[in-house]
């Protein structure tokens, strides 16, 4: 692999704290988990201890205030070590920066310190039953009523959803505003009103606890509105290149410690009476999938500068998405097929890892949606 630069030596030397950490307090849990169907909350008040949760946000309110690049090398051993269960990501990458970014100081000063000691977790419920990529057609109603909101309506396939203490609602404040209507709340768990549906089964992430969400006539405090009412819609387009990139590096981690599983398989597997990695079709495949992958690295390495020069756009974390997913999944058939009959053994990570890809090219925009997003910007005037 070309040497990174994108991270310094203090990165470096976070990561292998991360790594140990995630060796010890993670990876004998996570087959348990799977069967749980959600982590331990534990894991989340030691990651706090440990400065694991939301290692950008200010230290006003008891955060490192660190760069992204923190935040990439959590994801990134995450998704070396297989961890798919752990939702420290849409926690630190994707729900708390709304609050950094958009909440009003009381806001922050309630709501910040906790999520970064883990005693919050967080949630972001966009999805619905009716309304995914589209965020346009989002049914959920707030209805301004003295000074609170009523919520009312149902969210799908949201992540941390069995754990969350806190959660960012979208709604429509004015249904008849299109995205102009859209609003962002900040909606506690202990609500009257609001319930959670199933812990949905999953093809794979089977550790992740991903709900469905019920709002029936819940009153929200309008200090709870997320920045302006009707900007929701900005907001959620501002914050989406982060999340994209979030995935992007994921992706790219995950797809490496797979073919790291593969080479050592393949060398150690014999047929015919010689190791699997004597065959020519195997050392192609493994050459092809290698070059593929120091290429995207590259690229989701030069994205992840751009963000920290606050110039990573909407196009360029699209592509970064699309590629990278893509190719995760790609790589993973392939190195599925190198494993034989073991590879669609699930006590082999590498059909774990397969069966957990395949939502990446799902979730923060379909691909199809990032395909949309980079033809808009090529073909704009």
């Amino acid at each position: 692999m070309i040497p990174r630069t994108v991270f310094t030596q203090e990165h470096e030397q976070f990561r292998d704290t991360v790594h140990k950490f995630l060796q010890n307090e993670a990876v004998p849990h996570h087959s348990q988990w799977e069967k749980d169907g959600q982590v331990d909350r534990a894991l989340w008040n030691k990651a706090g201890e440990m400065g694991f949760l939301c290692p950008q946000a200010p230290e006003a309110y008891g955060g490192l205030e660190l760069d992204f690049g923190y935040n990439a090398i959590i994801g990134e051993e995450i998704s070396h070590l297989g961890l798919t269960g752990i939702g420290w990501g849409l926690h630190s990458d994707i729900a708390v920066p709304y609050i950094v970014n958009y909440g009003s100081e009381d806001q922050k000063r309630r709501y910040l310190p906790r999520c970064i000691s883990g005693e919050i977790i967080t949630a972001i419920a966009m999805t619905e039953p009716g309304a995914g990529s589209d965020l346009q057609g989002v049914r959920t109603t707030a209805v301004r009523r003295d000074d609170h909101y009523v919520l009312n309506g149902s969210k799908t396939f949201i992540t941390n959803g069995q754990m969350a203490d806190l959660i960012v609602v979208v709604a429509k404040t004015d249904p008849g505003e299109g995205a102009s209507g859209i609003s962002l709340l900040l909606v506690e768990a202990d609500l009257p009103g609001f319930r959670r549906g199933t812990n949905l089964e999953k093809i794979g992430m089977k550790a992740q606890d991903t709900s469905e969400l019920f709002f029936d006539d819940v009153e929200v405090p309008a200090e709870n509105l997320l920045g302006a009412e009707g900007k929701g819609f900005v907001y959620l387009m501002q914050e989406l290149p982060q999340e994209r990139l979030s995935v992007a590096i994921g992706a790219i981690a995950n797809a490496a410690a797979a073919l790291q599983w593969t080479i050592d398989y393949v060398r150690e597997r014999k047929a015919f009476g010689k190791p699997i990695s004597a065959f020519q079709n195997t050392q192609f495949k493994l050459a092809e999938l290698s070059s593929e992958l120091t290429a995207l690295r590259v690229f989701v390495d030069h994205c992840l500068e751009l963000h920290y020069a606050r110039k990573l756009d909407v196009a360029t974390a699209a592509k970064a998405k699309l590629l990278t997913t893509d190719f995760q999944c790609k790589l993973l058939d392939e190195c599925v097929q190198l494993h034989g009959g073991f590879g669609y053994m699930w006590e082999y990570p590498i059909a774990r890892a397969w069966a957990d890809a395949r939502v990446q090219r799902i979730y923060a925009g379909s691909n199809e949606i990032m395909k949309v997003i980079i033809s808009r910007e090529l073909l704009k005037d």
